[in-house]
Order: structure tokens, then C-alpha cells, then sequence
């Protein structure tokens, strides 16, 4: 790891974190024109965002930053896979880690793994069902777009916060801090699907000002309550394959996880492997 690398990974110890992720949260939000339209303009000419896809092509037609950065696409830009057995990627990005769920660990990069308990909220009784299955972590670059799909459809059994840290979620960092997914601030999502139950669980990072969900909105709290705090609807929320289920404000992770023998990846897929929502990932085992 070079001089540069340790700095980064040893600020991020140091620095408050919460406290940036909200001061970044708020001049995200602004609706100050020259502000807003200054941090848009640079962001896209830092990152090459691909503009054209987009549905709002100029800052002027942006609310404010984080309107922007979840901003939506072109009808037709990412269409979805054909069948009915067929995982689609629910984010934009590039595959972190893939695999199997081992002795209920997971692997984040060489050397580093974490619990698959700890990920889904301390729950033995949430990981059990998935324990000898499947994992995907996907990472969501600054350029890319920042909304989070369904891979299949599927019926929200529980949601559920889990507060934690807000290490960045990048290359280094993951091969770098232990247990970073289970130790970060996220939203577990569990639904039952035909291929069985599925989590999925988007992970918070640095400087995101906040994660949403469909079906209920901004889910970071604003005080970051030191407790998991269960958000499940008494209403039943069925999303279809490719429907949207989230949002980061800000970029970060999403973490996939199936039961044993139901689904099985893609085998051109491996470490980096860059992804567009919609494109096939798995696929069911029939």
C-alpha cells in the first residue's frame, strides 16, 4: 500500500464523519442557484458523467445537487434482460465481490471478510435463511447513476437501519478496513421472490448525505439514532423486476444476498466486471 493510500485510509479514523456527511447533506440540498449549478458543472466535468443519457441534460433543470444526482434517465437507456428466470443488476456500477456465503462470512477483498449476522443487523434468525448461499457486492462510482432496482420481483417482508460508520466504500478502502460493509451505516431490505428470499442491503459511505426507499422515503435519520430501528410496513409492497426500490443521495454499495441453491451468477463475472442496470447477472435454479 503506498504512503498516499495509508494517509487516506487513516484520515478516515480521524476525521468526524457524521458531522462532514451532513455538511455535505446540506450544501447538497441547497436550491441556491449559483451554488447548486457551480457543485453540478464541476461534478459532471470531474467525473465525465455521461450527460447524455440523462432525461435533465443542465444544471438549470435541477433542483438542487441531490436532484441531481439522482437524477433519472432516458426512456429506453437500460432495458432489461429477456426471461422470466433471469437476475438483472439493480445499479449501475461494477461487481466489488461475488460469490458464496461461507461459514457465514462474506468476502470483501483479499485478506478482509466480515458476518453475514453483522451485515443483516445482528439477526441470527435474518441470516439463517441465507447462510450457504450467495453474495454480490456491487460499488456505485461518483459518475454513475444512483438509483437501485429490483433484480427480480419480489414482496418486502422487513426493512430494517442499522447505524454504524461512514468509511468511503472504495477499491482501497475495502481492501483496507475490516469489516467495512458490516461496520457502515445501511438499509437492509428483505423480500420473499419466487427464487426464494433476497436482502438487499445499501450501504451508506462518505459523504452521503442520506439513503431513501420507494415505500418510505428518507431512511437515515436525521440524529443517526445509536440502535437498529425496525421500519417494517404492515402494507404489502410487491415491486416488479426492474422497478425502482432506492436511492442513494450520494454514492455508495449495494450488497446482494440469496438463499442456498437458487440462483447461481453469470460466469463472465468476476471482481470489477463494470455493470448497467437491467443487464443479466444470474439466474434462477430451476
Amino acid at each position: 500500500m503506498t504512503f498516499k493510500d495509508k494517509a487516506f485510509i487513516v484520515s478516515q479514523y480521524l476525521i468526524p464523519q457524521h458531522l462532514l456527511s451532513r455538511l455535505v447533506g446540506w450544501i447538497a440540498a441547497s436550491e441556491i442557484r449559483w451554488l447548486k449549478n457551480t457543485f453540478i458543472n464541476a461534478f459532471i466535468k470531474r467525473y465525465d458523467v455521461n450527460m447524455e443519457e440523462a432525461a435533465r441534460k443542465s444544471a438549470d433543470e435541477f433542483r438542487c445537487f441531490n436532484d441531481f444526482f439522482t437524477r433519472e434517465l432516458e426512456d429506453g437507456v437500460r432495458p432489461l434482460a429477456d426471461g422470466d428466470n433471469q437476475l438483472v443488476s439493480p445499479a449501475d456500477g461494477a461487481v466489488s465481490q461475488l460469490g458464496k456465503i461461507e461459514n457465514g462470512r462474506i468476502f470483501q477483498a483479499k485478506g478482509q471478510d466480515y458476518s453475514l449476522i453483522e451485515l443483516l443487523g445482528g439477526s441470527t434468525e435474518r441470516a439463517e435463511e441465507f447462510m450457504g448461499g450467495e453474495f454480490a457486492t456491487i460499488y456505485l462510482s461518483p459518475k454513475d447513476y444512483h438509483r437501485v432496482h429490483m433484480p427480480l420481483r419480489g414482496t418486502l417482508r422487513e426493512m430494517v437501519y442499522v447505524p454504524g460508520d461512514l468509511f468511503s466504500v472504495n477499491k482501497t478502502t475495502a481492501e483496507n478496513v475490516p469489516r467495512l460493509f458490516a461496520r457502515n451505516e445501511r438499509v437492509v431490505a428483505i423480500f420473499d421472490t419466487e427464487q426464494g428470499p433476497m436482502a438487499m442491503v445499501l450501504v451508506g459511505a462518505m459523504i452521503v448525505a442520506a439513503v431513501e426507499t420507494v415505500w418510505a422515503g428518507l431512511i437515515t435519520p436525521p440524529k443517526r439514532e445509536l440502535k437498529v430501528v425496525d421500519y417494517t410496513n404492515p402494507q404489502p409492497v410487491t415491486l416488479e423486476k426492474g422497478e425502482e426500490m432506492g436511492r442513494f443521495l450520494l454514492g455508495s454499495t449495494v450488497v446482494l444476498c440469496f438463499a442456498k441453491d437458487k440462483i447461481h451468477w453469470q460466469e463472465e463475472l468476476s471482481a470489477d466486471s463494470p455493470l448497467r442496470m437491467g443487464e443479466a447477472i444470474g439466474m434462477s435454479v430451476e
